[in-house]
């Protein structure tokens, strides 16, 4: 008996062991090589119906400048849809999908 229940002792905190490790903590910068400034950034899984928050928050991405989005979740999802906003009628959204646990960065051209 006492085996048993420290074996099923030993699987539980496995287990929660695993999915923290298996939680995803990444980072991506996002590179404007662009003349706009990038007013928005989204990122969804691929297969979600709708976009998340803006990941930029109150920021912006001037043109040439760079700046880098942390991603934690524990939802073990590496391909996403991603959509760029950019302020002004010159440019329209660019929208593209990638897998984000992998990239590190991300260039916007023209």
């Amino acid at each position: 008996m006492k085996k048993s229940v420290l074996g099923a002792v030993a699987m539980l905190v496995a287990a929660g062991w695993g999915s923290a490790a298996l939680a995803n903590n990444f980072a991506l910068t996002i590179e404007n090589r662009t003349r706009s400034v990038v007013e928005s950034f989204y990122a969804s899984p691929v297969g979600e119906d709708d976009w998340e928050e803006d990941m930029f928050e109150n920021k912006v991405l001037a043109p040439g400048k760079s700046l880098t989005v942390r991603f934690s979740d524990d939802r073990q999802v590496c391909k996403y849809d991603i959509r760029f906003e950019f302020q002004g009628d010159r440019l329209d959204p660019l929208e593209d999908t990638q897998n984000l646990c992998d990239l590190g960065t991300y260039t916007i051209t023209e």
